[in-house]
């Protein structure tokens, strides 16, 4: 890589982006009130000196308040998934907070079984409960497994993604050993002693760690995502479950973002059989839920417990989890939207999406690699495709990605702004992929000269 002109582009396309974006740029000048000048300091992580402000959001298109038009391939970093403001949705939470009215009275509604049924039939679990995050159906998982095993500490995988969970903040270290994962703010103790950690694909190391008896779960993601798409090898999943049984430790799949491969994410794809399951961003069509599904067995052990309080003060809970919109959207986004039908469509759409990438990464002869699941496609700086987390995070060039990031945005193409992470959603279309691969392909050549 010529990194001269690597530098030379990249402040070409930063300079084009604050030519093009002032209103944007304008908004968050006057962000004095806020922490980071955004609503959550994550937003900042994006390529150029500032984000792009919102205007107008519908399906596969994102308009900013510039007046700038996008094809969103990022769609909320699975968040919306399902297309912004689809119209099953709009039409269920415009019912239940303007015609029927109430979006949270600390009482059930009937599409709940409904939504606990459906996920259900695509995920396997027999019970469910709601939360508004991923991250608290994750925080309330790990605290049930720790209750039913009297274990203590949660294995997690180097580099996985899991929210905001402390316990899943630990990566393996040069030696081998757990450390705390960099950039963790404020950890509220040294991670090590919540947390047991082993690299994916790896299951020497993963039996090594659950040898000590003192794991209750093992919390993973049927394949990471989030340090860049890591695929399973051939029997890996299979020997995790193996060992997870040897062991009695129970076993959490954490499908918030592999829910890209297909209806019941890789659980149904794949076959596999955890105790518990975590999923959500995507499963509201935009409107913030979660969920977490437990065997029946496991249900039944935890609610025979008369020492457990899981009513109050169990950790088990939060006044707006489960609430009549966020139920009213999740089964409009399930039953009407992210249905069967569209996904086999959104993944045929994202196979042609990734041989356009490795096309345009095969005729400039770079060392790079492209990995899919599902509707979800992305790229790394590294070929073969990395096989571990930490393998994944050496690869990573943030100039190198921030320059492709700013030069298809400056074109009307997003990406997610963590990564080289496209998602397709119902309303993307073989054209929207198409003219992916022509704006890459002119990057690509630019960049290689």
């Amino acid at each position: 890589m010529d990194r001269t002109r690597l530098h030379a582009l990249l402040a070409r396309e930063s300079a084009e982006a604050e030519r093009r974006n002032p209103r944007s740029r304008a908004a968050y000048a006057r962000a004095d009130h806020l922490f980071g000048r955004v609503p959550m300091t994550w937003m900042n992580k994006t390529a150029g000196a500032f984000p792009r402000y919102l205007a107008e959001a519908r399906g596969a298109r994102v308009t900013d308040v510039d007046g700038h038009e996008y094809i969103d391939f990022c769609l909320g970093d699975t968040g919306a998934m399902a297309g912004h403001s689809p119209a099953a949705v709009t039409e269920a939470v415009h019912r239940r907070y303007a015609e029927l009215g109430g979006a949270t009275a600390m009482l059930p509604t009937e599409d709940a079984e409904w939504v606990g049924a459906e996920l259900t039939r695509r995920f396997g679990p027999a019970r469910w409960s709601l939360s508004l995050t991923a991250t608290d159906a994750n925080r309330w998982a790990i605290r049930l497994a720790r209750a039913v095993t009297g274990r203590p500490k949660i294995l997690v995988n180097s580099y996985c993604y899991h929210g905001s969970v402390d316990e899943s903040l630990i990566v393996v270290g040069p030696d081998g050993r757990g450390t705390a994962r960099p950039g963790n703010v404020g950890a509220p103790c040294d991670v090590t002693l919540t947390s047991r950690v082993a690299e994916f694909n790896d299951l020497a190391g993963l039996e090594r760690e659950l040898a000590h008896g003192d794991v209750a779960a093992v919390l993973m993601e049927p394949a990471l995502t989030n340090i860049g798409i890591v695929l399973p090898e051939p029997g890996y999943l299979a020997g995790v479950r193996e060992l997870t049984r040897r062991y009695g430790t129970l076993l959490i799949n954490d499908e918030t973002h592999t829910f890209s491969a297909g209806p019941g994410g890789c659980t149904a794809a794949w076959e596999l059989d955890p105790d518990l399951l975590t999923i959500g961003k995507a499963i509201g069509g935009g409107i913030p839920a979660g969920a977490y599904g437990l065997s029946a067995d496991l249900a039944e052990r935890l609610l025979g417990r008369a020492d457990l309080d899981l009513v109050d003060m169990g950790g088990v809970g939060g006044t707006l989890a489960g609430n009549a919109l966020s139920v009213a959207a999740t089964r409009a986004t399930l039953e009407h939207v992210l249905t069967d039908e569209a996904f086999a469509r959104m993944t045929k759409l994202s196979a042609r999406f990734e041989e356009g990438v490795r096309a345009g990464i095969e005729a400039h002869h770079l060392p790079w690699s492209v990995s899919r699941l599902g509707a979800r496609t992305e790229y790394r700086f590294t070929s073969p495709a990395p096989r571990t987390g930490t393998e994944s995070a050496a690869a990573a060039d943030e100039e190198l990605e921030d320059f492709l990031h700013l030069y298809l945005a400056n074109r009307g193409i997003l990406l997610t702004p963590f990564h080289n992470m496209a998602l397709m959603c119902p309303d993307t279309t073989e054209q929207d992929v198409d003219t992916h691969t022509e704006v890459f392909a002119a990057a690509l050549a630019e960049l290689t000269g």
